[in-house]
């Protein structure tokens, strides 16, 4: 009696999920990060994870990029991909709150605007689209997303630069930038809020 054949490589790329394609792992990935950062920001480590954070982020670009790329587009990826840029920027934030409240930098109503409007929004667009109306992300959402970033940046940057200068103070000009952006991505996250619902409540704008 002959023995089976063994499995060709192609086979077994057939028997790999369809979900667990290349967009959804850098994804995954991302959630994985998310959770290093947080263990990195317990012990003020600011500068690795400033560097973490970074790797983050460049992959929340990779996996839009690979997706569109090779066809990879699923409703999977659409519900995980915003889903964990939330735990990340979200979570970065709670975990920078006890410090920035201390300092006066980064107030609790700043963080409630923040995860407050990421709910929201998120469960509207979840309710629209099992509806199978598109809602997808918009341009003020997408400068929300990079100022979020871009102030995370900024603060990393100027609490390694605090621990640096031996008395505990930052340079005024970090100071300056970092509290520039926080301000510049509160205001960006009420406004993108805001024309979501605007785009909630006018049908022909959703897209």
């Amino acid at each position: 009696m002959s023995s089976p054949l063994p499995q060709s490589p192609v086979a077994n790329l057939a028997a790999v999920p369809h979900w667990l394609n290349l967009a959804n792992l850098l994804t995954l990935s991302r959630l994985v990060l998310a959770f290093v950062l947080f263990g990195l920001m317990a012990f003020e480590m600011w500068i690795v994870s400033l560097g973490v954070f970074g790797v983050a982020a460049f992959t929340d670009w990779l996996d839009g990029y690979v997706a569109r790329r090779q066809g990879l587009v699923s409703s999977l990826g659409r519900v995980l991909d915003p889903l964990v840029d939330k735990v990340l920027i979200c979570g970065a934030f709670v975990f920078l709150l006890p410090l920035g409240t201390k300092e006066g930098w980064l107030l609790p109503w700043m963080v409630t605007v923040v995860i407050a409007r990421e709910l929201i929004i998120s469960g509207l667009r979840d309710q629209l689209e099992s509806m199978g109306a598109a809602f997808g992300a918009d341009m003020l959402g997408k400068i929300k997303m990079t100022l979020q970033c871009a102030a995370l940046i900024a603060i990393f940057v100027a609490l390694e630069a605090q621990g640096r200068s031996g008395i505990g103070i930052v340079p005024q000009e970090l100071a300056l930038i970092r509290d520039f952006l926080i301000w510049a991505m509160v205001l960006a996250t009420v406004l993108s809020g805001a024309n979501y619902l605007v785009r909630l409540a006018t049908p022909s704008a959703k897209s």
